[in-house]
């Protein structure tokens, strides 16, 4: 039997590559001559770069730039052999990075550290991007990483404005000419799985910028700012973001990186496949093996396992995802061709306990999916 597992990390317990090692083990407890595959496998948020890499091999490349709250840190991304680089944006410009998060951080904060590392591709010869958009600290719209790649955003005094997203509203003018001309040759995707807009009741402000410390006053400047950055996007003929799905993600990067860079928002799963030649893979496979933290109504609208359901569908190769945790509404991802689910965790049993035996848990969920396939080919006499 010809298995590809192909699973996303579970976060807080077990990365990918663990949960793919897990999967694997509990499948040779009842076919000891499986041939299988492992892909590690992310939606463009934490663990993206490492998923990439395992998968396709490379090089990591290793910059000391601008963190979110100014302070200097290393940052990592990758180059795949064929020159593309793979950057997640919280490596540079993520909440992690910030020491203490109080009502002034997304104020302040700043993707600088994210343009930066863009520049350093750019300086390696990488003329296609990838960019993970996911676990940001900022919301400055993405004016910080245009900065560094020579955009100069200047208030009604000519001056050049500051970092942060308290800035937004202060831009009277924006000044393009010095950009860094190699954006024009290069090819960048942004892999996100958020498709709100950028400002408004479901925009970039008022939905996460409580997650990253702001106050209702500090939510209402920066969705105003976003707005007034729009307009001014827009009475220089750029891309019109105002309603893009998508732009909202990541503080508003993902806005920025459309309008100024002509970058393509993609779901994070499918770019991701894409780097993988995941379809090949599938077009060997007997049976897929994926799985998440945990499958709800949500699994079935861009994550990972509805986006590897939507390629093995083609080829009719049935996909069984095993999780942490199976909600009420997990019925939906059959809807995306899922032949069956599978919970980790199968008995009653604190968060912290199960965290703690997840390795063991999905061994034992793997062993128990793959009895169940043994039954069926019996039954089938296959």
């Amino acid at each position: 039997m010809k298995i590809v597992i192909a699973s996303d990390s579970y976060k807080g317990s077990l990365d990918s590559l663990q949960v793919n090692e897990a999967m694997r083990k509990g499948i040779l407890r009842v076919f000891e001559d499986a041939e299988i595959i492992c892909i590690p496998i992310a939606d463009g948020g934490e663990g993206t770069v490492d998923a990439v890499m395992t998968c396709c091999g490379g090089s990591y490349c290793y910059e000391m730039v601008t963190g979110p709250d100014g302070r200097e840190v290393i940052a990592r991304y990758g180059i795949l052999p064929d020159k593309s680089a793979v950057i997640e944006m919280a490596a540079a410009s993520g909440l992690p990075l910030v020491q203490d998060v109080t009502p002034d951080t997304v104020m302040n904060s700043t993707t600088y550290g994210t343009g930066q590392l863009i520049a350093s591709a750019l300086d390696k010869g990488c003329r296609k991007i990838y960019i993970g958009i996911g676990g940001s600290a900022t919301n400055d719209g993405g004016i910080g990483m245009l900065q560094a790649l020579g955009v100069s955003f200047l208030d009604a005094d000519n001056r050049e404005v500051g970092f942060g997203g308290k800035y937004l509203d202060k831009i009277a003018r924006i000044d393009i000419s010095n950009l860094d001309p190699r954006i024009r040759e290069t090819e960048l995707v942004v892999m996100s799985d958020v498709t709100n807009p950028l400002c408004g009741e479901n925009g970039a402000a008022v939905v996460y910028g409580p997650q990253k410390g702001a106050t209702e006053e500090e939510i209402a400047i920066l969705d105003k700012g976003l707005a007034q950055f729009a307009e001014l996007i827009c009475q220089m003929n750029l891309p019109d973001i105002r309603n893009l799905p998508g732009a909202g993600a990541a503080g508003g990067l993902g806005g920025g990186l459309v309008s100024f860079l002509g970058a393509e928002i993609r779901p994070g799963i499918k770019a991701i496949l894409e780097i993988a030649d995941f379809e090949k893979s599938v077009q060997w496979a007997d049976l897929i093996l994926s799985g998440e933290g945990r499958i709800d109504g949500q699994s079935a609208n861009g994550k990972v396992v509805s986006g590897i359901a939507e390629i093995a569908g083609k080829y009719n190769v049935p996909v069984i995802a095993i999780c942490g945790s199976v909600e009420k509404d997990a019925r939906e991802i059959f809807e995306k061709g899922i032949s069956g689910m599978e919970a980790a965790v199968c008995r009653p049993v604190t968060l912290e306990k199960a965290m703690e035996e997840a390795e063991q848990n999905v061994i034992d969920a793997a062993e128990r999916v793959m009895q169940m396939v043994k039954a069926g080919m019996e039954i089938t006499g296959k």
